[in-house]
């Protein structure tokens, strides 16, 4: 997917009595933009959309490298800034372009280091993104989506309803904030599609946005630290499978279809057996494993049965299992499994072969761990239709 230019209205028309005369042909985008009915956001184009952007303006290809650099690797905002830009062309970019992310409204610290970051969108909506620092490590948790559209019973963010999905220059923007938000001294080194939305519901604008984030002249993350986490869209994951080479997180938390079914609504439309075949197909081709995520739910799906059953539906899928405890919200109807049964789970994941971790939570204190991001969504008090993915 190579995102090129926003939409724009054409504005060409005829009087209430209609002419006889043909209408003028419509102006061209960057017509449009100079003319001041539009301007070109470049924060949302990737590699391809900048180098046709700048083919337009009649310039050449390595434009969109040194543009990229400019934006991505030295957060500029001015394209006076650009100093190996001519003059010229500076003032063209200042006449049909900008360079703007998600405002900062409210910035969160926890006592373990984690950052959360409260960002207001043109639209009025706001999404929240959280940076968790590790020894060797820093990993940024953004969003796709204004709100979530799968309703899954554990999570705080469902509860908000869904708007709209986020543009590439939001979901880009949210890396580009964090990064020039931390400075040079705090990198980040992961990037984890883990916040509000389910990603593959997004899927062209997440693809490009992963494209920048992997990009040598914007972020140049390696594909092994960019992570994408679904619920569990078969037709998105073989899609994805097809265009990217990114590592893929699973929401689990479940080992048969009934209890999935209560917890992660959309296993109504693709059961488990399916996923896990679309699972295997992710990795048949190349050198991945999938992270199952589970969430331990005290008297849910933490039983030793359980976890010997989650077991042998792993047996022969390259994986891993990341066990989370379930960190509550206002009004949740589950508890977090007890310390003595979650150790008891993942052992007996170990003793079957299986890799199995505990994630720690982190950002608790300010509602920034797993599940509780919440944001403020406008909801449509809509869902939209979630089988609509073209695989």
């Amino acid at each position: 997917m190579s995102w090129l230019y926003p939409s724009v209205e054409n504005r060409c028309c005829t009087s209430a009595l209609g002419d006889a005369n043909p209408p003028a042909a419509p102006l061209s985008r960057l017509e449009e933009a100079s003319a001041g009915l539009a301007v070109v956001n470049l924060l949302g184009l990737d590699r391809d959309g900048l180098t046709r952007f700048f083919a337009d303006l009649g310039e050449k290809p390595f434009r969109a490298s040194q543009a990229l650099k400019w934006i991505h690797q030295q957060g500029a905002v001015d394209f006076d800034d650009m100093s190996n830009l001519s003059k010229t062309l500076r003032r063209r970019l200042s006449e049909c372009a900008e360079i703007t992310g998600p405002k900062i409204v409210l910035t969160q610290r926890s006592v373990d280091g984690t950052h959360k970051w409260l960002l207001q969108l043109a639209c009025g909506n706001r999404v929240e993104t959280v940076f968790i620092p590790e020894e060797g490590r820093g990993t940024l948790c953004v969003s796709s989506q204004v709100g979530c559209a799968l309703n899954c019973s554990f999570c705080s963010t469902a509860r908000q309803g869904f708007n709209r999905n986020l543009s590439v220059a939001e979901i880009i923007g949210q890396l580009w904030m964090a990064k020039r938000a931390l400075g040079e001294k705090t990198p980040i080194t992961n990037v984890v599609l883990m916040g509000m939305g389910e990603p593959l519901l997004n899927f062209d604008n997440v693809v490009a946005a992963m494209k920048l984030m992997m990009d040598d002249f914007a972020y140049g993350l390696s594909k092994r630290r960019v992570t994408l986490s679904t619920a569990g869209m078969v037709p998105a994951i073989d899609r994805l499978a097809r265009i990217a080479d990114v590592s893929l997180a699973v929401s689990l938390h479940a080992t048969d279809d009934a209890v999935r079914n209560e917890l992660v609504p959309i296993n109504r439309k693709y059961p488990i057996d399916e996923l896990l075949q679309a699972c295997k197909r992710y990795v048949a081709d190349a050198r991945r494993k999938v992270t199952f995520e589970y969430v331990m739910l005290d008297g849910i799906n933490d039983s030793p049965a359980q976890a010997k059953a989650l077991a042998r539906l792993l047996s022969g899928v390259p994986s891993k299992v990341n066990l989370i405890p379930f960190n509550p919200f206002p009004g949740a109807p589950y508890r977090c499994s007890s310390t003595t049964a979650i150790d008891r789970f993942q052992e007996i994941l170990q003793r079957a072969g299986l890799v199995a971790t505990r994630r720690k939570t982190r950002g608790d204190d300010i509602d920034a761990a797993c599940g509780q991001l919440v944001g403020r969504v406008q909801t449509r008090t809509r869902r939209p239709n979630t089988t609509d993915v073209h695989a």
